[in-house]
């Protein structure tokens, strides 16, 4: 029997439990409450073998309809790594990891087969580009759990659609297939941050939606938050057009993030790569 309070106070800081001890020990459970991003690696480059046991693992993933609609591609080639670094200056461990992966989305796959089979389908709506999301960031996913379970470190990397022209022509990609994210992998040279996460209470909600108590429970956790990681005023976000906030929060740092949205190469590309979302 065990206890999760301690890896639940470190994740989220809101005392909600559950704290009782008749809760099974599941160690995987204790690794994925405790889990971290990392950003810095030792010079050790895991072995294919293991790449690819994690690589099958992701793929075991669920998958709408069984349609399957998730691709790998891990970048090997030293120039291919260096033009994408050189895209995102900002984030050295792009071009510095052990191993760097994309994972795509993938609806070009699916009719390319019902072509095989003499029944033509249109994969470029909503629904497709959708489902092939989704089962990407599922693989994705499934793919760090296991890869911080064999004791390596991941970094996601979503801001390689904020380029995703130069991104796509970089790895060649073609007509309905398209980046979800990369991935940064190695073994960790030194501890990541653990991210305290939203209250329960905000996030998960019983028979209803209900964010009556949104803004009082976000204040809280702002201040909670910051109490563990504040954020130095030179990282401010946006300080020309908003000033220099006495308190910056997660949600203040957030609400500006948003402010000037990302990733405006996106939607062009979809359309020019075969998405009509219909």
């Amino acid at each position: 029997m065990a206890s999760y309070g301690q890896e639940l106070a470190k994740r989220f800081g809101d005392q909600c439990g559950p704290t009782d001890t008749t809760l099974p020990e599941i160690a995987f459970l204790r690794q994925v409450l405790a889990r971290k991003t990392v950003r810095s690696y030792q010079d050790v480059l895991p072995s294919d073998s293991l790449l690819d046991l994690i690589s099958a693992a992701a793929l075991s993933a669920s998958t709408k309809s069984d349609f399957q609609q998730a691709s790998i591609l891990r970048v090997l080639s030293a120039h291919k790594r260096a033009r994408l670094g050189e895209l995102f200056p900002a984030m050295p461990w792009i071009g510095s990891a052990p191993a760097f992966f994309v994972f795509l989305g993938d609806a070009r796959r699916l009719e390319r087969i019902a072509g095989y089979r003499n029944k033509p389908v249109a994969n470029g709506t909503l629904e497709g580009f959708f489902n092939a999301s989704i089962d990407a960031a599922l693989a994705l996913q499934t793919f760090i759990l296991c890869a911080e379970a064999a004791g390596l470190g991941c970094c996601p990397i979503s801001v390689i659609r904020n380029k995703v022209d130069d991104v796509a022509t970089i790895l060649a990609l073609p007509d309905r297939v398209f980046p979800v994210a990369g991935l940064c992998v190695g073994y960790p040279a030194r501890a990541g941050y653990l991210s305290l996460r939203l209250p329960r209470t905000v996030t998960v909600h019983r028979d209803v939606y209900d964010d009556g108590r949104l803004n009082d429970e976000v204040a809280d956790y702002d201040q909670r938050r910051a109490a563990v990681h504040s954020i130095p005023k030179e990282q401010q976000r946006l300080v020309e057009r908003y000033g220099e906030a006495e308190f910056y929060g997660w949600s203040e740092d957030k609400a500006r993030q948003a402010a000037s949205p990302e990733g405006a190469a996106f939607p062009r590309y979809l359309r020019r790569a075969g998405f009509t979302f219909d």
